[in-house]
């Protein structure tokens, strides 16, 4: 299967940000992609966390994310982008919201950003509403099953275990990486830890300069770069393939062979405990198991 990561700034215009995403998909059509991943905010971005966030924001019936999927449907293509999300209620901040478009034009998955960006002197909370900790963003694509994150949620290895135990083997992460020290340095080697400790695919697709420092990446899961960008606007492919998956779980089991689980903290606006599926046995399991100990031991 090969998945395309397109690499753009986008602009606070969506009919342009549309006409984009529809440029980058023809061209990973062409290259052969049945999927495209698009970045953090591709609806609509300035540069800057305010007010006009706020009123950028639309609900999934509304004009982007209905012209994202006729855009899949025509090409036959799915699409994965970023977009801000109202609730319908001006006095309700929009979230961060990543939508997973088939091919044949229907959604499959919403995942609203859970950490946001308030760091480094951001403070993504004030115009932004964090999404609920008991979100299980992940769905079936060919043989593989997908999990989606955004951006600052990758610092948190805890949001790409959960999606692992709800089996997924590759983790979709469109990001809008605020350019600073290091920030290049964060960004590929925390995608690449992703990759190995989970066992997975991990694809991270950056806005380009100026808003993003680029460098969109495509990881195997033992943490091999299959295709990187620079920090211009680009396109980008991976081949992922399940003979590769299921070569390194067995090669290196080290999710099965862990003794600890991690549990969700209360988000300021959940109102109960989150319950977490746990099938981290079952998709494991059926791609790999423990090799045998060379002394006969079996604890």
């Amino acid at each position: 299967m090969i998945i395309a990561l397109a690499q753009f700034s986008p602009a606070p215009d969506r009919h342009a940000n549309l006409e984009s995403i529809r440029r980058y998909a023809l061209q990973a059509v062409s290259d052969g992609a049945e999927m495209v991943v698009f970045p953090e905010y591709s609806s609509f971005f300035t540069g800057e966390l305010d007010q006009h966030m706020r009123d950028a924001a639309e609900p999934l019936d509304g004009p982007f994310c209905s012209g994202v999927a006729a855009l899949a449907e025509e090409l036959g293509v799915a699409i994965i982008a970023g977009m801000l999300r109202g609730s319908g209620h001006s006095d309700r901040s929009p979230t961060n919201t990543l939508i997973a478009v088939g091919a044949d034009g229907e959604l499959l998955c919403t995942y609203d950003k859970i950490h946001l960006y308030d760091s480094f002197n951001a403070r993504e909370s004030d115009v932004i509403a964090a999404g609920s900790s008991d979100q299980h963003p992940v769905f079936s694509f060919g043989a593989f099953t997908i999990g989606l994150q955004t951006c600052f949620d990758l610092r948190f290895p805890e949001a790409s275990r959960r999606l692992v135990d709800c089996g997924a083997d590759v983790l979709v992460v469109p990001a809008q990486w605020v350019p600073g020290p290091r920030k290049i340095e964060h960004w590929k080697t925390l995608l690449e830890a992703r990759a190995i400790e989970n066992t997975c695919f991990v694809l991270g697709a950056d806005q380009s300069s100026p808003w993003g420092v680029g460098h969109s990446l495509a990881l195997a899961p033992d943490g091999t770069v299959i295709a990187e960008a620079d920090s211009e606007p680009t396109l980008i492919k991976a081949r992922l393939s399940m003979e590769r998956l299921e070569r390194v779980r067995r090669t290196n089991p080290s999710v099965l062979l862990r003794r600890y689980r991690e549990q969700p903290a209360l988000a300021s606006g959940d109102t109960g405990e989150a319950s977490i599926p746990d099938h981290s046995r079952g998709r494991q399991d059926r791609i790999t198991a423990a090799p045998p100990d060379p002394h006969g031991r079996s604890d």
